[in-house]
This record gives structure tokens, C-alpha cells and sequence, in this order.
């Protein structure tokens, strides 16, 4: 069930399982300790360095409004029952119409369908309550898991870029999935 309540700066988002909000400066340890995990940040943009770094993090996403155009807000993802911060997922607010995101889970976590219940009420916000046209996520070809949540979602493959980022001393891929709005509601 998808509880979407909107405060003075924050959103809240509720599933079955998870609780979508905002990070707090609690979540700094936490947050480290899964995106600093090889096995996390392998495919990831952003590889926090020191705890320290995280804060800093955690600070700037404080400061950012939900929904401001050309910024991305992060949501924490919590366990409902718990509160325990098991990963996050951001939304980057392209312009009026599009929205892109990327989801990130606790190596713990994985495998348990939770990505699949964040991405699905995030696409429910953006599509159902923003009336936004389309989403899409940007993903490294060699992030299967990643790759085949989308899939399953129903996103659909549009771009394979050819070595289109540098990740240290290499070049690698880059794989653009996409949903519109129209696809979104035929899928209901």
C-alpha cells in the first residue's frame, strides 16, 4: 500500500515493508557502511570515502527541496517494522517531464524483492501523483541484478552507450531503461 503524505520539506512514502523519507544525520554510519561495500560501489556514481564525507552528504541532500528542477533528492529506504536504514534512492528532477532515478540496497538486504517495492512506489509518485511523462535510470550493463529489476518492472531498454564514462583507468558502458506514462498505466 502507497501512503504518499507530503510535509513543509519532506515526503514520505510507505510499502508493505519499507518506509521511504529523508536522510538524517543518523544515517551516516549506515549509509557509509553499505556504499563504501565493494560489492555495493562497483556500479555506483557516488563512493563516500570517510564517514565524514557521508555527512556531508547527508547535508546537502537536508538542503535540497523535493521536486526542485535539476537537483536530486534521496529517500532513505527504512525497514517499516524497525527503522533500520537498508539503502536509498534517488530521483534527479530533469526538467518538468522527466525524472530519472537510481536505487542502491545493503548488501543484506539484497535479493528480498525491497528494490522492487521501492522502484514501484516511487514510479507510482512520479507517474500517478506528479503526472510526470517519463522515468528513466541509467545502468552499468555489467549491474545484472540491476538490469533485470528493471526489466521486471517493465522499463524498457532504449540506449547502450559504448564506453561512455571513465571508472578509474577504464572506460565502460552505460545502459538507459525507461518507462512513459502511458506504459505505466497500461501496466495497472
Amino acid at each position: 500500500m502507497l501512503l504518499p503524505s507530503r510535509g513543509a520539506d519532506s515526503v514520505l512514502l510507505e510499502t508493505a515493508r519499507l518506509r521511504l523519507d529523508s536522510l538524517r544525520g543518523e544515517d551516516a554510519q549506515a549509509l557509509f557502511a553499505y556504499r563504501a561495500d565493494p560489492s555495493v560501489s562497483r556500479y555506483q556514481g557516488w563512493r563516500p570515502t570517510s564517514p565524514d564525507e557521508t555527512v556531508r552528504f547527508i547535508e546537502r541532500e537536508q538542503a535540497v527541496a523535493f521536486d526542485t528542477p535539476d537537483s536530486w533528492f534521496q529517500f532513505a529506504l527504512r525497514l517499516r517494522d524497525s527503522g533500520e536504514l537498508v539503502g536509498d534512492l534517488g530521483l534527479h528532477f530533469v526538467n518538468a517531464d522527466t525524472v530519472e532515478f537510481g536505487v542502491t540496497l545493503s548488501p543484506a538486504q539484497q535479493g528480498r524483492g525491497l528494490a522492487a517495492e521501492a522502484v514501484r512506489a516511487v514510479l507510482a509518485l512520479v507517474f500517478d501523483s506528479l503526472k510526470r511523462h517519463r522515468v528513466y535510470a541509467s545502468v552499468d550493463p555489467r549491474n545484472l541484478a540491476c538490469v533485470k529489476l528493471l526489466e521486471r518492472l517493465g522499463m524498457r531498454k532504449e540506449a547502450h552507450f559504448r564506453e561512455s564514462w571513465r571508472e578509474g583507468d577504464i572506460w565502460v558502458d552505460d545502459v538507459i531503461y525507461a518507462m512513459l506514462a502511458g506504459e505505466w498505466s497500461a501496466r495497472m
